[in-house]
This record gives structure tokens, sequence and C-alpha cells, in this order.
């Protein structure tokens, strides 16, 4: 059996966010996956189904599998670097801001077999 596998990094999000999504569509089959992202309202929705576009399509194209044999075994969001800013506050301070990045790993296998 197989793993197919494909990385997003430096995602402009945090990783607490891209997890809501990532947690529906773990142990689905990828065409209800696909289905199911493309109606979250969340702003991670959008790039995870991208991400999982791209894992269905590399089992497609490098190992001649079809997407209906296909399941999402793993899937997961990892925290990326955290750029730091600053927004200048009253009498002289200044307010730290953090910019969370994440990075989202998705592994497809077969079913069955």
């Amino acid at each position: 059996m197989q793993d197919i596998q494909a990385k997003l990094r430096f995602l402009p999000l945090s990783a607490q966010k891209v997890r809501l999504v990532v947690d529906l569509v773990r142990d689905k089959n990828v065409v209800e996956a696909m289905e199911m992202l493309r109606f979250v309202q969340k702003r991670a929705a959008l790039p995870v189904r991208k991400l999982l576009a791209s894992a269905i399509s590399n089992a497609e194209e490098n190992f001649g599998i079809s997407r209906d044999d296909l399941y999402v075994a793993t899937i997961f969001a990892d925290e990326a670097p955290t750029r730091r800013w600053r927004r200048f506050g009253a009498r002289g301070r200044f307010k730290p801001i953090l910019r969370r990045t994440s990075h989202v790993t998705v592994i497809l296998r077969e079913r069955g077999a």
C-alpha cells in the first residue's frame, strides 16, 4: 500500500484555525472530502481543498490510482514560523502583533487491498 503525500507550507493562517477544517475530512473518502470542503464556511477550506486536489492528482498521474479508491489517511496542520509585527500605541508604547502561519500535510491511501 502506497502513501500519496502533498504538503502546503507557510499558509498565512494559524494552525488552530486550519485544524478546525482538517478535522472534518480525516478518514473520509477523497471525493466526499472534496465535496464537503466546497461548502465549509471557513477561510482555511479553500487552501485545504486545493491541497487535497493536488494530492489526488499526484495519485492519479504518478501512481495510476483512481480517486474513487482513495481516502484521507492522515491530515494535520503544524505551526510554522510566526512573524512578529508591532503597532505603535499611546504614550510611546507599542502593541505586538503575531502573524501566524502553518504547514499542512495530507497523506492519502488506497482503500481495500
